[in-house]
């Protein structure tokens, strides 16, 4: 058995892979447990490594630490590229107000970071409530990059480094309750009725201005009869499509010079809150069954898999010149955009077109339509952006009053580039497009190798602390910094008359907080909190991984 003891003690490839397996495996299988469909997720990796950290399990310092800066690029990119085609549309409208919230938010937390640093006159280290604080907000990024920082004033100072790792895994926990217990509370402080709650939440979604909506008119207006399809749209002054007319004997698919009479039936995708302005001057909304096979007019979706069609726009293809067919609204990542004709397309996309079965065929010959396609993943996209990234990284910004160039690192830099690469990807003919288990794969491996080898190396001095005044200390300030700006925000949202499920998913989004996103979830069958949870979510991530490098790099 002498081999197996080597194994298992002595440092090789085989002896680090095994460590790695046997943390992840147990960490992962130990995350499926829920308490009142509550899990702390892959963070329960962390603590599988502390336990064989403090058990004096060792790995060569170069290749634990080059496995928790791949993990650390990989977790930040995945999320970059996910993020990055909702992250720009996330400040327009509601949104604006939304990210305005969770930017209070941390401005709170850091705030009281830095105060509890003075008010304990030194107790606590700058870099160690960096520590604590990601935990408070349960951002995992906003760690990986504080510990970068630290590592180049190392490399800069020859300073030792401090194990913030330690104060994250004592926060964590805390931050989950805590955020938790905000939500209840705020659910017994304004005497909130879910019912109540839910019927103003799809009343706001029906009031949603820009939601497509399809909607049938018979054309009555006197003014309109015998003017042609563009000057209407001209008249109309927003974008509308339409896409089908009946003219009482055949359905056919009406072009801008095609001419509107009275009798006629018209069929109109357009955004939801234009349909009193379109009754006016079309005349009476009806019921109409459009059939898809009336006349050979069929309907399907389409989705965009073909390399070539990859940033071009809608009008570029000259569907309804060439084929007779016409894109009625895409569907991306779950959302459904209008099909304007300036709208440009990306792999990924779902198209609903409309039109005759022969020219349905060549469009969908034009744009793909092979589903087999999108499960390629994007690896070429994948390696050039973390390239990028770490070059973006790697460039030193000289700020005043700072002891040393700043630099975006290894989780700046690769953020950024993601999430350009996400939104603009398509104007340099790059495949952007993960599917959603391909992205999260990627993104908890890489998040499960990081956290892995963050036990393993604070393991040792783990447990001794935290049983510790010192941990206690920590504890207290996590709760501080993890409370009071969750509840000022949640009680200003309510005091705007933001829905409650709007209010727990600015919440759970403004700490990036997973848990306390499904409790709000489970109280109601409402996705409400996730859509606001996805909205604020990119800035807060950024911001997050900006803000913890600044700490560190000017206070400590």
């Amino acid at each position: 058995m002498n081999w197996f003891v080597d194994l298992l003690t002595q440092s090789s490839v085989a002896h680090t892979l095994l460590i790695y397996c046997f943390i992840i495996v147990i960490g992962m299988s130990l995350s499926k447990v829920r308490i009142k469909g509550i899990s702390l997720g892959a963070t329960l990796v962390l603590f599988v490594g502390l336990i064989l950290g403090s058990l004096h399990v060792k790995i060569d310092t170069a290749i634990l630490d080059f496995i928790k800066n791949f993990g650390l690029i990989v977790f930040i990119f995945s999320i970059g590229l996910q993020v990055g085609p909702s992250f720009f549309s996330s400040f327009k409208k509601g949104g604006l107000k939304l990210n305005g919230l969770a930017m209070l938010n941390i401005f709170m937390g850091v705030c009281i970071t830095i105060a509890l640093y003075y008010m304990l006159h030194g107790k606590v280290s700058i870099p160690m409530l960096t520590g604590i604080m990601s935990g408070a907000i349960t951002s995992t990024p906003s760690l990986g990059a504080a510990e970068e920082a630290l590592q180049q004033i190392h490399q800069i100072k020859g300073t030792p480094i401090e194990a913030i790792s330690l104060g994250y895994a004592v926060a964590y926990p805390t931050a989950i309750l805590l955020t938790i217990a905000v939500m209840m509370l705020l659910k017994r402080l304004f005497h909130i009725d879910i019912n109540k709650e839910l019927d103003k939440l799809k009343l706001s979604v029906q009031n949603d201005a820009d939601t497509p909506d399809i909607l049938t008119f018979l054309i009555q207006n006197p003014n309109i009869d015998g003017t042609t399809l563009s000057q209407l749209k001209q008249q109309f002054g927003h974008q509308a499509i339409a896409t089908r007319l009946f003219d009482g004997e055949k359905v056919f698919i009406p072009h801008a010079d095609t001419i509107l009479h009275i009798g006629y039936i018209i069929l109109i995708v357009t955004r939801d809150g234009d349909k009193e302005q379109l009754e006016q001057m079309l005349g009476k909304q009806i019921e109409y069954e459009w059939k898809d096979d009336d006349r050979d007019l069929v309907s399907r979706r389409i989705v965009v898999t073909k390399d070539n069609i990859n940033g071009k726009t809608i009008g570029q293809l000259h569907l309804r010149s060439a084929l007779n067919v016409n894109i009625t609204r895409i569907n991306r990542a779950g959302i459904n955009l209008l099909a304007r004709p300036d709208l440009v397309l990306q792999v990924g996309d779902r198209v609903m077109v409309v039109g005759p079965l022969e020219g349905i065929t060549q469009a969908e010959k034009m744009m793909g339509n092979t589903l087999k396609k999108l499960n390629e993943p994007p690896i070429i996209t994948i390696f050039l952006g973390i390239l990028l990234g770490i070059l973006l990284g790697s460039i030193p910004i000289y700020f005043p009053h700072l002891p040393m160039p700043a630099r975006l690192g290894l989780a700046g830099g690769p953020l950024i580039v993601a999430i350009l690469l996400g939104r603009f990807g398509y104007k340099l003919r790059l495949i952007t497009y993960t599917t959603q288990s391909a992205n999260l794969m990627l993104r908890e491996l890489g998040l499960c190798l990081f956290l892995a080898s963050v036990g393993l190396t604070a393991g040792e001095q783990f447990f001794k602390t935290v049983f510790s005044s010192t941990g206690v200390l920590w504890l207290l300030c996590a709760s501080l910094i993890t409370f009071l700006p969750a509840i000022v925000i949640g009680i200003v949202a309510m005091l705007m008359k933001l829905n409650f499920f709007t209010t727990c998913g600015l919440i759970a989004g403004a700490h990036t907080n997973a848990p306390p996103l499904a409790y709000a979830t489970s109280l109601a069958d409402t996705d409400e909190p996730a859509v606001v949870y996805a909205t604020v979510y990119p800035l807060v991530t950024f911001l997050r991984i900006i803000i913890s490098q600044f700490i560190i790099l000017l206070f400590a």
